[in-house]
Order: structure tokens, then C-alpha cells, then sequence
């Protein structure tokens, strides 16, 4: 049912936003922004209302759909000099989409109430087709009112909605367990592959067989046929750039070491993306992080002698 009188705001229409904004404009009266003249003549023509700025899109809604890279953006975009916090109805809530960490949410909570607004705390999964059609994970830590407001974009955007807890921060934590899983899987994924054509197998042969067996996972079937492409002389279609898993494994790291829990696997998986930023990889999509252990193909002839 469309609800044309309930209006939320997104923020950024790149990769993600833009289909996430054409899906809530199914329904929804949706207000866009974006730095990019581009981007926002793309909305515009899938039925988006696009401003000059952040705060005239933000003046008046009823929700901010919110994707920011860490703590310190979030806290720009919402309360520095242009901040829009001060601009959402009272009784709005902000959707917090990204990856930032625990830390950053008890301060956000605090100063978005001074406005009446509340943190939904909803992390999100599944990438810029899954998102165009309604068809991602998000994990949402909130209180049960709030909770209630986000409904009308949550329900629109995800398969699977997964209320983990009751605070903010409850999203955010077990968002840290999922990129811990997804970063150790595409670096233990990369290493197959590469150990494949190391010894002279055929890697696309070698992905159907293990997809086949107990060694399958998702990100094996997702990265794999990508990293086939990023010996290419453009690479694989960046769909997750590298070095965001450069900040989430960072903030694996810092959950675990302020839990006091060694995750050593987690930590060699980090070093590795590490290593391929370092190598000028951060913008390539994620599974080019097979290039920092195989920096190029071997021979398909070439074979580990016994």
C-alpha cells in the first residue's frame, strides 16, 4: 500500500542508495541528496524528489535512510556545521544502515534525543541488486517504538529483518560477528583459489566441485568467480571495495580486543587486506585480495612436483 505520507530521506545515491531509494519511492515519498549532478538526475528520473543539499532534503521527514563510512561521518552528517539532525521532524528516527562499530552509537543516541529523534540501529547486507529489489539482510537493534516508525523502510527494503535486541548498539555488534565471519571467508576463499592454480588446477572446475561439497559457503560462490576476473586488465565489477574490509576487519579487531578474546584467524584475514590497500588495491572489489597472494596467474601448465 502506498503511504505517500510518510516521507524519508537518503542520503548518498551511489551503488547502494540510489536502489535503495528507488525501492522506498515504490511506496514512499522519498527525498534524495547526493554530491554528484549524475546521481541525482538518475533519481529524479526514478520518481525521487532531489535537493541542493542534505538539509533541505532531511527538513521535515519522517525517517533518514543513513549510510555512512565509520563513527566520525555519522557524527559529521547528523550535528556538524551542515548537520541535519536539528532539521528532522520531532519524533523522526535516523536508519543507520552502515558498518561503524559499537562505540559510536551511545554518543549518537544522546544527541539525537536533545531532538526528539531516535537511533534505529540497522546494519545491512546483500549488495546494489538485492537492495534494488527489497531483497536484504539487516539486523536492527532499536527500542520497540522506534522500531515501529523504521518499519515502513525496513520491511521494504528486506527478505530477512532480524531484531536482535532492543538498544541501539545490538545491531552494530552482531553486524561486527557477520564481517568477521565474511572477511575470514573471502580470505580463506582467495587462498583456495589460489592454491588451486598453484597446483596446475583448473579454477573454475575446481569452484563446481567445491561448491558441491562441505567446503562450499556463500562468499566462496559469491568472490570466487570474481576472482577469476581480477587478473583482468580491469578486474571484476567492483561491487565491495577492498578497503571496506580493511575498516570493518578493524573493528573486528577493536570488539575483540576490548572483549578480551583472541580471534587470531580474524587477525590474519585483517593483515591481508591490510596488505592489499598498502599494494593499491583499496578501491578494487573485494576479491582482489586473491592478488596479494598470487600476484599474477601461474601457467595453467604448470604443475607442484610430488
Amino acid at each position: 500500500m502506498t503511504s505517500n505520507n510518510f516521507t524519508v530521506a537518503v542520503l548518498g545515491l551511489g551503488a547502494m542508495g540510489l536502489p535503495m531509494a528507488t525501492r522506498l519511492a515504490t511506496e514512499l515519498t522519498v527525498h534524495g541528496f547526493d554530491i554528484a549532478d549524475a546521481r541525482l538526475e538518475l533519481a529524479a528520473k526514478a520518481g525521487i524528489k532531489t535537493f541542493g543539499s542534505a538539509r533541505e532534503a532531511c527538513d521535515g521527514a519522517d525517517a533518514l535512510l543513513l549510510a555512512v563510512r565509520n563513527g566520525d561521518q555519522l557524527n559529521e552528517v547528523l550535528f556538524g556545521e551542515d548537520g541535519v539532525a536539528s532539521v528532522l521532524k520531532p519524533g523522526a528516527v535516523v536508519i543507520l544502515g552502515s558498518t561503524v562499530g559499537t562505540e559510536a552509537i551511545p554518543a549518537t543516541v544522546a544527541q539525537l534525543s536533545r531532538y526528539g529523534v531516535a537511533l534505529v540501529d540497522a546494519p545491512l547486507s546483500g549488495g546494489p541488486k538485492r537492495a534494488g529489489e527489497g531483497d536484504l539482510l539487516i539486523v536492527v537493534g532499536a527500542a520497540p517504538e522506534a522500531l515501529e516508525k523504521a518499519r515502513p523502510v525496513l520491511e521494504l527494503l528486506a527478505s530477512t529483518l532480524s531484531v536482535v535486541g532492543d538498544k541501539p548498539g545490538d545491531g552494530q555488534a552482531l553486524k561486527t560477528v557477520n564481517q568477521l565471519l565474511c572477511g575470514v571467508h573471502i580470505a580463506a576463499a582467495a587462498e583456495a583459489m589460489a592454491l588451486a592454480d598453484a597446483l596446475g588446477l583448473d579454477q573454475a572446475n575446481t569452484l563446481a566441485a567445491l561448491e558441491a561439497g562441505a567446503a562450499g559457503s556463500f562468499m566462496l560462490s559469491n568472490r570466487s568467480p570474481r576472482m577469476l576476473e581480477a587478473y583482468n586488465d580491469d578486474g571484476a565489477e567492483v561491487l565491495s571495495r577492498l578497503d571496506i574490509f580493511v575498516k570493518d576487519m578493524g573493528i573486528v579487531g577493536k570488539a575483540t580486543r576490548s572483549a578480551g578474546l583472541a580471534t587470531p584467524v580474524a587477525a590474519a584475514a585483517e593483515q591481508l587486506y591490510l596488505l592489499g590497500q598498502a599494494q593499491g588495491l583499496a578501491a578494487a572489489d573485494d576479491s582482489a585480495v586473491i592478488k596479494v597472494l598470487a600476484p599474477t596467474k601461474r601457467n595453467p601448465e604448470a604443475r607442484i612436483k610430488p
